[in-house]
């Protein structure tokens, strides 16, 4: 099903980046598609979150499970909702330049529907959910010095990830 992987040179630390992405609590604020979250449990390694998406007439509520191996991976775990399945990792990798970033998610919507969807748009929403991290990454932290693809997005799988 939709499968999309990016890898983003980034002028930032690892640990800035990784921050941004575990903060789950803040995504309304500046992810599209992201109209509620909501924390229930947090660990240093661990949070279970739940998340609504919306888009268009759909509006549908999931929990994960994210493993955070701060600095350097968050790796997003279904649990409930509206998917078959989901899998999402979040690699940071320090660079003389900043950070590489690999972003990797593959899902399948239970509902064909749903799938039908999401699937026209797909690649574009990823692009710009990933985007929305960079600009919230310059809210915060400031301009950086440099922001290149390094490769273009691809369909391949992150060694680790394994399929659903």
């Amino acid at each position: 099903m939709p499968t999309h992987a990016e890898r983003r040179l980034i002028a930032y630390a690892p640990e800035q980046l990784f921050d941004l992405v575990a903060d789950v609590d803040k995504y309304p604020q500046f992810l599209p598609w992201c109209a509620a979250a909501r924390v229930r449990t947090r660990t240093a390694t661990e949070l279970v979150a739940d998340l609504t998406i919306g888009f268009g007439p759909f509006r549908e509520t999931f929990t994960s499970r994210v493993d955070l191996e701060h600095p350097t991976r968050i790796r997003v775990r279904y649990e409930k909702g509206p998917f078959r399945y989901l899998n999402n990792v979040w690699t940071f990798m320090p660079d003389a330049r900043g950070c590489q970033v690999d972003f990797f998610v593959d899902f399948e919507f239970r509902s064909r529907l749903l799938q039908a969807a999401i699937g026209v748009v797909f690649n574009e929403a990823v692009r710009l959910m990933v985007s929305a991290f960079i600009r919230r990454a310059r809210d915060i932290y400031g301009a950086p010095v440099t922001d290149k693809t390094l490769a273009q997005p691809t369909n391949a799988q992150p060694a680790g990830t394994g399929g659903a």
